[in-house]
């Protein structure tokens, strides 16, 4: 086999490596892609019906409380639940997104193994050549 028979070679085994990653990252972004359009409708339905429910609720106690001198403690006190609410789920959504695994986890693995396995070809390569030279 000649040089250029063996570098053809190693360009195509790298140029099929690297199709091969590329399909999977595109496998990746799409999967990513249809969990992020799920999650948004699912969120804009949870929003939309929990803001429709609390303000029928303070709508509710508003009413309740209209006509006895605690009206301003009532409408007061689900400011502050309200308040306290909507930091605690902030606070949640920010800890979800920030310990999540990221995008093309799979892929950046993939590729780790490559360099690692290139890595030890040429490792083992030059050992080879090493012991060539001391015979």
């Amino acid at each position: 086999m000649t040089l250029r028979q063996s570098v053809g070679d190693i360009g195509c085994t790298v140029l099929a490596i690297f199709r091969t990653r590329l399909e999977l990252a595109a496998v990746e972004a799409g999967q990513q892609k249809a969990r992020l359009a799920r999650i948004m409708v699912m969120l804009f339905g949870a929003l939309l019906f929990s803001t429709l429910a609390l303000l029928v609720f303070t709508l509710f106690i508003a009413l309740l409380f209209w006509p006895t001198e605690y009206r301003y403690w009532a409408i007061a006190s689900l400011f502050v639940v309200y308040a306290v609410l909507g930091l605690s789920f902030g606070l949640m959504v920010m800890r979800r997104l920030n310990s999540g695994s990221y995008p093309f986890e799979a892929t950046v693995e993939e590729i780790k193994k490559d360099i690692q396995v290139i890595e030890n070809l040429r490792q083992s390569s030059r050992d080879e050549a090493g012991e060539g030279n001391h015979e």
